[in-house]
């Protein structure tokens, strides 16, 4: 059987090269000033639709990492709703997307207060609403019992499976999660916030305290400590959508480091380089809503209609195509004559510009915002 970082001799004294990854931590401290610094320029109305969208993707990345595809429409209306953002077209969303939410953001919002195995059974009792995880019932709101099998993460077809990872032995999980709990409790002891972050992920990942959502629960960890390292519950970067971006990278190196030595050097490394590339996301985010903005601020005074309002949006929000009189129409379910008489007035603000092709060539798209 394969010898796991949590069979080793003095588990869980983890260790790392602080001085290798001095510079690395630096940078990262770096990129988080200079994305502190673009917020505070920014008025409250673009920092919430930020924070609305930094959540949203979180939510959603987060569940994509494990396979589980989550309505965007619906995350986004949970979160605002519970953010108290008046957004327009909020839609309903199931109770599991709703726990999911929930969860994500008792995490961020909620940095400041103790993490406890009560708190830790809510979500996800809160992320398993049927008691059921697919088709298989689940131990809900309690450690995992190992009631058939070992807890193991594995992979391929029945009869060929590979095994990437067996957890500890449900008997050691009150012990485990005890010494977990207390650790991330506890004042940093002159380490740096965002290097606990990066251990808290890895640490409860290895646990797999649960019978299902371990990772999903680790990143809202790792979000709660990157919270408290910021000193605030606005977040305004996602780790989850980096993390899906790196999927594979991020499966090899938990893998390689749970069956690797207590120096888990390597995994922190990959995590501040994540997390960096995480902040410049975020940058990219915020031109995003600044473009959103300018847009609107070229329509104040206008009188905008429900229809010109949804595609501005759908433009701003990443529009594939062309967009001519008659594809408004369709995506508006109205006549091209309308589609036109809701154009022209677009076009003459300065938002929209229209292609020098013409007849039924003619298109349009956002203008400029530099």
């Amino acid at each position: 059987m394969a010898t796991y970082i949590h069979g080793l001799p003095n588990w869980p004294d983890l260790i790392w090269d602080q001085n290798a990854l001095a510079p690395q931590l630096a940078d990262v401290r770096h990129r988080q000033g200079r994305l502190v610094g673009r917020l505070e320029a920014m008025g409250f109305g673009d920092q919430d639709e930020a924070v609305l969208r930094t959540l949203t993707t979180d939510v959603l990345t987060s569940s994509a990492i494990e396979g589980e595809v989550l309505d965007a429409d619906q995350v986004r209306s949970s979160v605002a709703r519970r953010l108290g953002l008046d957004i327009g077209g909020l839609v309903p969303a199931d109770r599991h997307v709703e726990g999911v939410v929930e969860m994500m953001l008792d995490a961020t919002r909620g940095f400041d207060r103790p993490l406890t195995d009560e708190r830790l059974f809510g979500w996800h009792a809160a992320m398993f609403p049927t008691g059921r995880s697919g088709m298989h019932r689940i131990t809900v709101g309690a450690w995992r019992t190992d009631a058939t099998s070992p807890m193991q993460v594995v992979s391929g077809p029945v009869g060929r499976e590979r095994v990437h990872f067996e957890a500890p032995a449900a008997a050691r999980l009150p012990d485990e999660m005890r010494a977990f709990l207390a650790w991330f409790n506890a004042d940093a002891a002159g380490g740096d916030p965002v290097m606990k972050a990066a251990l808290a992920h890895f640490w409860f990942v290895t646990i797999h305290p649960f019978d299902d959502g371990n990772g999903r629960i680790a990143r809202a960890t790792a979000d709660m400590a990157l919270a408290r390292a910021d000193g605030s519950s606005r977040r305004f970067y996602s780790m989850s959508a980096e993390i899906r971006r790196q999927r594979d990278d991020y499966y090899r190196i938990l893998e390689a480091t749970q069956r690797g030595t207590l120096d888990i050097t390597p995994w922190m490394a990959w995590f501040l380089q994540c997390l960096g590339r995480a902040i410049d996301g975020a940058q990219a985010t915020l031109g995003g809503v600044l473009d959103r903005s300018r847009v609107w601020e070229k329509l104040r005074g206008v009188a905008v209609n429900e229809r010109q309002r949804a595609m501005i949006t759908r433009l701003l929000d990443g529009f594939e195509g062309k967009l001519t009189t008659s594809k408004w129409a369709s995506l508006t379910k109205t006549s091209p004559d309308t589609a036109l008489r809701d154009i022209l007035p677009l076009v003459a603000a300065g938002v929209l510009v229209k292609s020098d092709a013409g007849g039924r060539s003619t298109s349009y798209a956002l203008a400029s915002l530099d």
